[in-house]
């Protein structure tokens, strides 16, 4: 019997050799104090589960039937001391699992940058991060360096003990940037732009996904993520100049912005310098209204119900992306044009502007009269 009951258990002991514990034992410092808060929650919930399972059984034993020695109170209701412990406990561990959530929250807030790379190893005002821009496609990863002048798709690298300042958005829908190995999980949505701050520590190649199923191709949109130390990371960057993969501009970013799936590793020598800011403006599209053009016209009064089907409305260029118009065709205003915010510029360049307070005054509908002097002008019939 016990022979069989070995021979039994071999299945589920194969089916736990391919686990990947990589929660557990990440290879970045983020990752690494996530991991800790994962086992503090966890051992502080343990403290009232395990002691609730053991005296369910100790009851449920004591108290059966054929124990006769055991005290039988039907008439029982109440015990001062047993209420103590059964509030008391579960206060005091929520107090402590409510406090050090509170904290981590607040510390491991992806906005906040990390002030140490690893135990003992501050972040001083002279570390220099590395900048890395990220757009979930449908269905791959794009990667811009900002400061190197390279984007690749489906692989990125970063040297070792070194911050990197992620800036997070999507073309389409959304999306959840994760590598387990590095940090948390960060949402990626379109016209939206959110931030992650992490730090890797061992050299390896770790795996990246999508946490959050956004269509067809959704199960390939996985990508390498490359730890290496700093003369690898050059090397690494200078590869990709000399790969010969051209300049990613608006036009080849709509082509590669189409739907696609299990797409292979690219490479591209040089980016449009401003291509993120593109992107997250939902105006990559030349010609396009910019989402903070849009904005600035609200800021001064908006065109009025005249000009709400005047206007560009801002799309995630699905049209031009998939390669196909819309049914019905109609003329819209692309853009307006104004000294704070040219069309592409950046979003925090413009805001160093004071935007012009005067309200926008054109042709539109007449101005609106109150209720009593619409009665007032009407002629009387008697």
């Amino acid at each position: 019997m016990k022979r069989f009951g070995i021979i039994a258990l071999l299945p589920i002991l194969a089916l736990l050799g391919g686990c990947n514990a990589v929660v557990l034992n990440p290879s970045g410092d983020v990752a690494w104090q996530q991991r800790d808060l994962v086992i503090i929650s966890t051992i502080l919930m343990l403290l009232i589960i395990i002691p609730v399972m053991v005296l369910t059984a100790v009851f449920a034993w004591h108290y059966r039937q054929s124990n006769t020695s055991a005290r039988y109170e039907p008439d029982w209701d109440h015990s001062t001391h047993l209420e103590l412990i059964i509030w008391a406990a579960p206060l005091l561990i929520i107090i402590c699992l409510g406090a050090v959530t509170w904290m981590a929250t607040h510390l491991l807030d992806p906005f906040r940058p990390i002030s140490r790379t690893a135990p003992g190893q501050v972040v001083t005002h002279t570390t220099k991060p590395l900048n890395v821009d990220v757009v979930a496609l449908d269905w791959k990863w794009l990667f811009i360096y900002p400061d190197y002048g390279i984007a690749t798709v489906n692989e990125m690298a970063a040297p070792t003990d070194q911050p990197i300042n992620f800036r997070i958005s999507a073309s389409s829908v959304m999306n959840a940037f994760y590598v387990p190995a590095l940090a948390g999980m960060v949402y990626a949505m379109p016209g939206m732009q959110t931030q992650l701050h992490a730090v890797i520590n061992k050299p390896g190649t770790y795996k990246g996904f999508s946490a959050n199923y956004s269509g067809a191709g959704f199960s390939d949109m996985r990508f390498d993520f490359l730890g290496m130390d700093s003369a690898g990371f050059e090397k690494w960057v200078s590869d990709v100049k000399a790969s010969g993969g051209g300049t990613l501009g608006r036009t080849e970013y709509l082509e590669l912005e189409r739907p696609s799936e299990s797409v292979p590793v690219k490479k591209y020598a040089s980016v449009d310098p401003n291509l993120f800011n593109l992107i997250v403006n939902m105006c990559v599209q030349p010609g396009k209204m910019c989402m903070h053009e849009m904005a600035a016209i609200d800021a001064k009064g908006g065109l009025g119900l005249a000009g709400v089907y005047n206007v560009l409305p801002l799309e995630y260029d699905k049209y031009e992306r998939r390669g196909s118009d819309p049914v019905v065709k109609r003329s819209y205003v692309a853009s307006v044009c104004t000294t704070s915010a040219p069309m592409g510029m950046d979003v925090r360049a413009a805001d160093a502007t004071p935007a012009d307070s005067t309200p926008l005054v054109g042709a539109g509908l007449p101005k609106p009269v109150s209720l009593f002097q619409s009665f007032a002008q009407k002629p009387s019939n008697s």
